[in-house]
């Protein structure tokens, strides 16, 4: 529709009104924060790539993101091995279980979940078969559970 330029007032409701700048802007930024482009169009296109490079590029120190392996390991020590009944005692320290996994005496969901956290965090016992023979745990001065001894059988 061609626009026209007249001076009278009653002639501006039948003129093209042009969306100025701002108006523009403002609804680019709206579609972009609610994501209502359409799949396949230039600017849903770019969204994406500008999403991937932050994801890929952006340094992990930036968000103080570390690898939670190394503190894992850390927790869990290595106190007896008996070489005739081939059974290893490691000591696991309790916070490494859920509150609602730690319990005063041995439990299948307790076993279940000593098995997974020394399946995952021991080197000799990853990728290997190994059986929870017995879980003691051990209390501090004011009763709670500091760390459970785990005695396991390759």
């Amino acid at each position: 529709m061609p626009t026209g330029c007249c001076t009278c007032a009653t002639a501006s409701s039948w003129t093209g009104y042009r969306p100025t700048e701002m108006r523009t802007l403002w609804r680019g930024l709206v579609r972009t924060l609610f994501w209502s482009y359409e799949r396949g169009s230039w600017p849903y296109d770019v969204m994406v790539v500008g999403i991937l490079i932050f994801v890929l590029l952006t340094p992990r120190h930036w968000f103080h993101d570390q690898p939670q392996s190394g503190a894992m390991d850390a927790d869990i020590q290595l106190v007896a091995e008996d070489v005739a009944s081939q059974t290893k005692t490691y000591r696991l320290d309790a916070h490494l279980l859920p509150p609602a996994k730690r319990a005063r005496k041995s439990t299948p969901e307790l076993e279940q979940e000593t098995h997974e956290i020394l399946g995952q965090s021991v080197e000799d016992l990853k990728g290997r078969t190994f059986q929870v023979k017995s879980i003691d745990p051990v209390p501090g001065d004011d009763g709670a559970i500091l760390y459970y001894d785990v005695s396991v059988k390759p």
